[in-house]
């Protein structure tokens, strides 16, 4: 029988990743990605020739199912990557790891970079007990989603891309308040790495006065 590897790639800095997920990446049969040409750029860094195939939410329901049926009846070991951190973390993994439960096939999770970590204790908040909401719905639910989370206690942690950062800020800002606090993490492990920590209008007004780029990772402070 086959094993699945659940493999953390870098979030940005490539010398944030470990040796052991270097020897799997290397040894393993194929590498599912994401996005194989974010992929290439870290293999073609550490000389890893594995050979790879793209996963993501366009086509996990259509081979997902096959692919644990395959790792089930054969000796094959397959390692699966997101584009950046940990996989199944706001990106694919979840049904392929489901049906490979399914079919008795052996996963490893090996541990390494996630986004929101390093996010949260930079923030300063509480991080004891913490709710990570990821990315909210665009529209549908997005407004549902944010009133029962409204009157949350525990800090908050939420994804969002630099196109809807102004927006979803400016949203946050009418559902938890002008006083409430918050942060913002971008590019993190990068040069260029940041962390801004304010009341909601005082991001809105950073943000609105400086370019915005990278990917972006909200903390906010639960309700008092």
């Amino acid at each position: 029988m086959g094993k699945l590897y659940i493999v953390p790639t870098p979030i940005g800095n490539l010398e944030d990743i470990t040796l052991r997920a270097l020897r799997i990446l290397k040894e393993v049969d194929q590498i599912l990605a994401e996005d194989t040409r974010q992929l290439s750029k870290l293999l073609k860094h550490y000389n890893i020739s594995t050979s790879k195939r793209a996963y993501h939410q366009h086509n996990e329901h259509q081979i997902s199912e096959q692919l644990a049926r395959e790792l089930g009846t054969t000796n094959k070991m397959i390692a699966l990557v997101s584009d950046a951190g940990m996989p199944g973390i706001s990106d694919p993994a979840y049904l392929i790891i489901k049906h490979c439960i399914q079919q008795n096939v052996e996963i490893e999770c090996l541990p390494g970079a996630t986004a929101f970590v390093p996010a949260l204790i930079e923030s300063g908040f509480a991080s004891n007990s913490f709710a990570f909401e990821g990315f909210l719905p665009h529209q549908k639910g997005r407004s549902k989603r944010l009133g029962k989370i409204k009157d949350e206690q525990r800090t908050m942690v939420f994804y969002e891309s630099p196109y809807r950062l102004l927006k979803t800020l400016k949203q946050f800002c009418e559902i938890f308040g002008e006083t409430r606090k918050a942060s913002v993490s971008r590019e993190l492990t990068k040069i260029y790495a940041e962390t801004i920590r304010g009341t909601f209008p005082e991001l809105i007004e950073i943000f609105e006065e400086k370019g915005i780029k990278g990917e972006f990772v909200i903390v906010i402070d639960g309700k008092s």
